[in-house]
């Protein structure tokens, strides 16, 4: 039985991770800040974990005996959306210890921990994207780049161990973050990243890929 461990996964994306995978006959270890009756409902394992606090993302890798099929980072959040004042200031480096600094740390310490031919992915988005910015959110931008940049080098260091690490673009996705107005539901975003995971090899590490597979721009 293959086994994957999804971050974040108490509602939208990463509840969806959890239960396709767990339909599918998969040991599922899922992480949350705290219980949710979403999850009690699924044959999963739940583990507690806030990655804004830097002292339980250290210590989680070690209740992970492995080995690991498949590791999604997938938890985050985009609070704060403005800038200005010491508040949002102070939220925004909240903001990237959970977007990027807590996923590359958690990916980083359960490499020993991964099965040969392994795959890592984290959640981007397109509006880590440089190459393709339209301006505004710029703490979910900056969190989102700095992932990337993370991840990649993830990718280099995982690549001796045959570890793929790939960044996804789930799109823009009717969650609480995406909002009811959003162009697809998450059934249909993890579904096609599911695809895409199952076709990745290592010869895929270190890329930014939409779900369809194709590229985007760093």
């Amino acid at each position: 039985m293959p086994t994957v461990l999804v971050t974040g996964a108490n509602r939208g994306i990463g509840l969806e991770f959890a239960r396709q995978y767990s339909e599918d006959g998969w040991k599922v270890i899922a992480t949350a800040r705290q219980a949710s009756a979403e999850l009690d409902g699924l044959d999963v394992e739940v583990q507690v974990l806030d990655l804004s606090d830097a002292d339980a993302a250290e210590a989680f890798p070690h209740k992970i005996d492995g080995p690991l099929d498949l590791f999604i980072a997938n938890a985050g959040t985009n609070h704060p959306m403005n800038t200005d004042g010491a508040q949002n200031g102070r939220d925004w480096q909240a903001m990237m210890m959970v977007n990027a600094i807590a996923p590359f740390q958690l990916g980083q310490a359960l490499l020993p921990k991964m099965a040969a031919g392994g795959k890592m992915i984290a959640l981007s988005s397109g509006m880590g994207s440089i190459g393709d910015n339209g301006g505004g959110w710029v703490p979910y931008r900056t969190s989102k780049s700095a992932l990337n940049m993370a991840w990649s080098c993830l990718a280099l260091e995982a690549e001796s161990r045959k570890i793929a690490c790939v960044l996804f673009s789930p799109g823009w996705v009717k969650t609480r973050m995406g909002g009811a107005g959003a162009e697809i539901t998450a059934q249909e975003s993890v579904s096609a990243m599911r695809a895409l995971i199952g076709r990745l090899s290592i010869e895929d590490t270190g890329k930014f890929l939409r779900r369809s597979g194709s590229e985007l721009p760093w």
